[in-house]
């Protein structure tokens, strides 16, 4: 069997820099009269397991829980100031957004280590954003991979030219007498 060659990966002896992870999901009861229930990402497991997607975990009065399946989480060179933001947070997290594919169905559509990122997923209309908690196998491959890649880099203000008075005060030749 060949190799895939499709997606470039790092050298050998280098972190991963792509890893999937098992998400679980919530269907809990609300209360309100609008509603019956509300799905919810609620946990991450370090590790895909060999469980087929949408198997049910648990169920109580108010809540059953399911195995939604496994999504990879890719990380970048150039974000790896934003992971450590993440793990310095005191409360690491990946974001998992659930994209509706039907009127009670739904699929795992991106999970992140950026918070920036999950930030602005959340942003998005009809989608399901929730930051679940870190699982501490995946903050020791996302702090291996920040070890690795990650360059300080100063912060440098630009500095900006000072407005010239007069070349605001003065007007374009043939605009004057015009009403602007």
């Amino acid at each position: 069997m060949t190799p895939d060659t499709t997606q470039p990966t790092l050298p050998q002896g280098l972190p991963e820099d792509r890893f999937e992870v098992g998400i679980i999901v919530a269907r809990r009861k609300l209360k309100g009269p609008w509603a019956s229930h509300a799905w919810l990402p609620v946990a991450a497991l370090p590790a895909a397991p060999q469980t087929a997607p949408w198997t049910q975990l648990s169920e109580s009065e108010d809540e059953a829980t399911f195995y939604a399946g496994a999504h990879e989480v890719s990380l970048h060179i150039a974000e790896t100031a934003h992971y450590r933001d993440n793990l310095v947070s005191g409360r690491p997290s990946l974001w998992v957004t659930l994209h509706a594919t039907g009127e009670e169905t739904y699929a795992v559509a991106s999970v992140t280590a950026d918070p920036y990122e999950g930030e602005s997923m959340a942003e998005g209309i009809g989608e399901i954003v929730e930051a679940v908690p870190m699982p501490p196998e995946v903050q020791v491959k996302l702090l291996a991979f920040f070890e690795a890649f990650h360059i300080e880099r100063k912060f440098e203000k630009r500095k900006r030219d000072r407005a010239d008075p007069e070349a605001l005060a003065r007007r374009a030749p043939g605009m004057q007498g015009k009403p602007e």
